[in-house]
């Protein structure tokens, strides 16, 4: 049995983004999703580094043990990401997920980390195989909160674990997979996953032949359901060479790349659907011109003007009034270099005027949380009103008290010990 890929990789900027963070790759060998995150610049920069250092696995493909492969290849491109925000200060922060499928022969390694994920069709039936590193899959996984529920949870997308400027020894999930004729596999960052129901996803993917335009009708979905974020989405399915009968469609070939990683990324569009021409109608700047008329303008009183000028004078006095009066009204969760602290106003300056002011220092401690959740509270979280500051802050203190209690079995179970001081429980 000699086993070959058949893959697409498609990605869109969305309907609320100026830019591209995600980054996605699709080769013979390798299969990558790259969500960024830290800022305009710094979210490109991870993801890019990741796809970057990962893709040479797909000209020096390892033949054994393709897992310990794949996991140097991600801890490498951490390392990267960390030496990129130490060079350019302005980087720091910077941190991407990832998710990845290498292949050597019939066998896959997969790698995970954050909220990107990996869907797998067998026979028809589709499952999620990672497992989301978010606070709200934890309160999932202890039973505090249902499914249902962490769909329309404000904090769903707070990640607990990425690569990059915020943990310097990340946690991976690793895994082997086998790569069985007739599998689809399917890569996306949450620009899709948190938009597109699981039922909707299964039913294209097991519908849909075509990965080109599996991959293209998936990113449509996602653009129709508001598009507020990156959408990034890679496809492969597994085929066997030796059963291919003529006129089957063979394997892929070169590599796709595409996102914050490609030579093209600030292409607004990958997708061809409608709600992607009406995306990228609303991004074209493109002001009707007639270089061939010129008229000289009529001569006028000054009289008109100067009125005209007092008049939006007057305007932008009141409009700022009236702005800065809107401010006030808003509010964010953020620190004060030490606690967690509710923020009435906005986040911003202008000039010597601060357009925010403490309203509540809170009782959570900044390095009591997740380096993760840390970077998000420095950056700022914002709240639709107070009552949703209160929500976010409690949640904080939930994973402040979860923190403190892992930390304290951990180091209860660190001084387990027998008799000839090995830890009782036999270690990892």
């Amino acid at each position: 049995m000699t086993i070959a890929l058949r893959y697409a990789a498609k990605t869109d900027v969305g309907l609320v983004r100026s830019n591209n963070q995600d980054s996605g790759y699709a080769g013979s060998h390798l299969l990558v999703v790259a969500d960024g995150m830290g800022g305009h610049a710094g979210g490109d920069v991870a993801s890019s580094v990741a796809v970057g250092t990962l893709a040479e696995l797909e000209t020096d493909a390892p033949g054994t043990d393709i897992v310990a492969a794949l996991e140097g290849a991600v801890l490498d491109a951490n390392d990267a990401i960390l030496r990129r925000a130490r060079e350019e200060p302005q980087l720091a922060g910077l941190g991407t997920t990832v998710t990845a499928l290498l292949r050597a022969g019939n066998k896959f390694a997969l790698v995970h980390i954050g909220d990107s994920r990996a869907y797998l069709v067998r026979n028809g039936q589709c499952t999620q195989v990672t497992k989301d590193h978010t606070f709200v899959q934890r309160l999932i996984d202890e039973g505090r909160l249902t499914p249902e529920e962490a769909e329309r949870h404000p904090q769903r997308s707070m990640i607990m674990r990425v690569l990059g400027d915020v943990d310097a020894d990340p946690e991976l999930d690793l895994s082997l997979k086998p790569a069985v004729p007739g599998d689809r596999w399917m890569l996306c960052s949450d620009g899709l996953s948190g938009l597109v129901s699981f039922e909707t996803i299964s039913d294209v993917l097991a519908t849909v032949e075509d990965p080109e335009e599996c991959a293209e009708h998936l990113v449509e979905l996602a653009l129709k359901a508001g598009g507020p974020d990156n959408i990034t989405c890679v496809i492969a399915d597994v085929i066997d060479l030796d059963t291919l009968r003529k006129g089957d469609p063979g394997p892929s070939s070169g590599s796709v790349v595409v996102g914050a990683a490609a030579r093209d990324r600030h292409r607004p569009t990958a997708a061809t659907g409608p709600a992607a021409r009406a995306a990228a109608l609303t991004r074209e700047e493109a002001p009707y011109e007639d270089e061939d008329y010129e008229e000289e303008p009529p001569r006028r009183s000054t009289w008109p003007v100067i009125a005209l000028f007092a008049l939006i004078g007057a305007l932008l006095v009141g409009g700022g009034w009236f702005a800065y009066d809107w401010t006030q009204d808003q509010y964010y969760v953020g620190s004060n270099g030490e606690n967690v602290v509710v923020y009435k106003g906005i986040a911003q300056d202008l000039g010597p005027l601060s357009l925010s002011h403490e309203e509540q220092v809170t009782d959570v401690a900044l390095n009591d949380l997740q380096p993760v959740t840390q970077t998000q509270v420095t950056n700022t979280i914002s709240a639709k009103n107070r009552e949703d500051a209160d929500r976010i802050v409690a949640q904080l203190a939930a994973e402040e008290s979860l923190s403190k209690d892992t930390s304290t079995d951990a180091s209860d179970q660190g001084g387990a010990s027998d008799s000839s001081g090995t830890p009782s429980d036999g270690g990892r």
